[in-house]
This record gives C-alpha cells, sequence and structure tokens, in this order.
C-alpha cells in the first residue's frame, strides 16, 4: 500500500501536469514556465530542445496569436521517488486547435482538420515552490486530417 506523502505527491504532480497544459490552452506562457525549473528542458514534438525558462517563454511567445489549443490530458502516471524527491510522470494528449478569429457560436469554434494524440513524460523535483518540471518531452503518435 502506497503512504499518504507518496499519494500526495502524486496527486501533485498530476495537478502540476493539468495546470501546464491549462497555461498554455490559455495563453498564459509566464505562467506556463513557471512550472518548470529556472534551467529546465522542454524537447518538442519536432525533436527540438528549449532550455531555460527564458527560451521556453520566447518559443511560446512566437506561436501565431490567432492560435487556439486544447490539450486533453488522459492516462496519467505518475512514479514519486521519495528517497530522491524526484518523480516521473506520463500522460497521453488528444491536441485539438483552430483559430481565434473563428466566429464563436453556441458549438464552439470550429476546430482545423488535423488533431494529434501525443504523450508527454515529465522528470519532476520536489523544490521549496512545489513540484517543478526538470525535463519534458514530448512527442505525436497519431493525427488525422
Amino acid at each position: 500500500m502506497k503512504s499518504l506523502a507518496v499519494l500526495q505527491a502524486e496527486a501533485a504532480c498530476r495537478e502540476l501536469v493539468l495546470q501546464a497544459a491549462q497555461a498554455v490552452d490559455s495563453s498564459d506562457y509566464a505562467g506556463f514556465v513557471a512550472l518548470f525549473f529556472p534551467d529546465g528542458v522542454l524537447v518538442r514534438p519536432d525533436g527540438s530542445k528549449l532550455q531555460g525558462r527564458e527560451a521556453i517563454v520566447q518559443a511560446y511567445q512566437a506561436r501565431d496569436p490567432n492560435r487556439l489549443t486544447q490539450h486533453l490530458v488522459s492516462n496519467q502516471q505518475v512514479e514519486v521517488n521519495q528517497a530522491t524527491g524526484t518523480a516521473v510522470a506520463r500522460c497521453k494528449v488528444l491536441l485539438w486547435s483552430g483559430q481565434r478569429s473563428a466566429v464563436e457560436t453556441p458549438k464552439g469554434r470550429p476546430a482545423d482538420a488535423m488533431a494529434q494524440v501525443g504523450e508527454m513524460v515529465d522528470e519532476m523535483a520536489l523544490t521549496p515552490e512545489g513540484w517543478r518540471i526538470r525535463t519534458r518531452q514530448a512527442r505525436f503518435i497519431f493525427y488525422s486530417t
């Protein structure tokens, strides 16, 4: 049976993954990078590597401001190492996107034709500010058009 401390750490790590997705989807890039270590690494699906909060925030701020995204996160698994104060979190992601300029209807905005399924693996560590992402590796597995 898992200890209460491990269960709490797992919950905090799952919440961190969800906070990161929400920050990106709401274009809160400062909030997004605050979830990383100052020298954290984000490996994008194309293999490019962003190191440090400044590089990460600059890359996200350079995105098309008309692009809307929704990251649907599922299948979260967290392995906590209490002795080292570290964890590895894995999840699947369904990514939908659209255009901010599209007319919003009661059904929402039309989605882009392509939807993508991917996965993220986050190496995390407990800091005085709470759990933070040291390294995130993202990749896509499937897409539909």
